[in-house]
């Protein structure tokens, strides 16, 4: 039987608010129920001073939290405020980060020459926003990197307008160097059973996922799952059956959290772009516990529907997360005047 770290347990408990059993997220991890719970074990599953691989867990990881609503969709003009009120809708961002956790939150930093305006970078405010409103509800440490495919990290950091806001947040903004990519083993891994990934993700206990909603020449969109790729070493090996090892990689890294920026999105010539006669601005964010379920919607953004998108069909098919709509509990809200 495998053990279970202490995110597999943190996320676990996160996601239980959903419908699905305790002992069906544990499966959807690669992981074994305990001997001591039954088939059938309810969310409300809930252990005291539970050791978890050699820790005792804080308080606020004891209790599954119990969610109103599966997703939330923000709109407004202020990124830093659609994201706390989306939050705020969940309970706080003290539902997903424990206090003394340690995190990171990835977003989409792929090329240095391009700023925010052009939408092939996540905005810079949001993520700020959630470095900020992590530190807020007591994480030890909140890491931002990306691994970016034009230029270098610390170029794009600064071109992106991502260092700035973290570091006024509070957060440290993090290189990847190649010696912390290690070879690990994906669990569920249906295409993909190993692959290098960047060790800091790995051992967070909360990894919160903050893709930008934009076209990609490959996969027809960047979303929450893709952007996933910029935890692994060799992306060039998961263009070979791209949808299904996206899946995969999901399978692996499980955020805890994923918030989709579509504050301005980028709708064509996409990873990189460009030109802003591409960019078009939607003042949205998207935001959900479930990562297939917030890449789903975000495909409605762009005339399409989930079944669009190889990576999000495979992982619903993988029982990573719910891809329809129609059956989740989506609140919409409207930020500001």
């Amino acid at each position: 039987m495998k053990r279970y770290s202490r995110r597999d347990f943190l996320r676990l408990m996160a996601l239980s608010a959903g419908s699905l059993t305790f002992n069906q997220l544990l499966a959807a991890c690669g992981l074994e129920p305990p001997a001591s719970l039954p088939m059938g074990t309810p969310t409300s599953f809930s252990p005291t001073n539970t050791a978890v691989s050699g820790e005792t867990l804080p308080p606020a990881a004891t209790e599954a939290p119990h969610f109103s609503t599966d997703l939330v969709v923000a709109r407004g003009s202020d990124p830093e405020e659609m994201v706390r009120r989306a939050l705020a809708a969940f309970g706080g961002m003290q539902m997903f980060v424990p206090k003394g956790a340690s995190v990171v939150v990835k977003p989409n930093i792929c090329v240095a020459y391009n700023t925010y305006e052009y939408a092939s970078t996540t905005n810079p405010w949001v993520v700020g926003a959630l470095v900020k409103l992590a530190l807020e509800a007591g994480a030890s440490q909140v890491q931002v990197f990306d691994f970016p495919f034009g230029g270098t990290a610390q170029e794009a950091y600064v071109r992106s307008g991502i260092e700035e806001q973290v570091k006024a947040a509070g957060g440290k903004m993090m290189p990847m160097p190649d010696f912390k990519f290690i070879e690990t083993e994906i669990p569920g891994g249906v295409d993909l059973k190993t692959t290098r990934a960047f060790q800091d993700a790995l051992d967070a206990d909360v990894l919160i996922d903050v893709p930008i909603a934009k076209h990609h020449s490959s996969t027809r969109l960047t979303l929450g799952m893709k952007n996933l790729m910029g935890l692994v070493f060799n992306r060039g090996a998961i263009h070979t059956k791209l949808g299904q090892r996206i899946a995969d990689l999901t399978a692996l890294f499980r955020p805890t959290l994923t918030v989709v920026d579509a504050v301005r999105m980028l709708m064509n010539h996409g990873p990189s772009g460009g030109n802003l006669d591409d960019v078009k601005k939607m003042d949205t964010i998207i935001v959900s516990p479930d990562i297939v379920a917030a890449d789903s919607y975000a495909t409605t953004l762009f005339g399409m529907q989930p079944d669009d998108i190889g990576y999000i069909k495979a992982a619903a098919e993988m029982g990573l997360g719910s891809s329809d709509l129609k059956s989740l509990k989506i609140e919409e809200i409207a930020v500001g005047g």
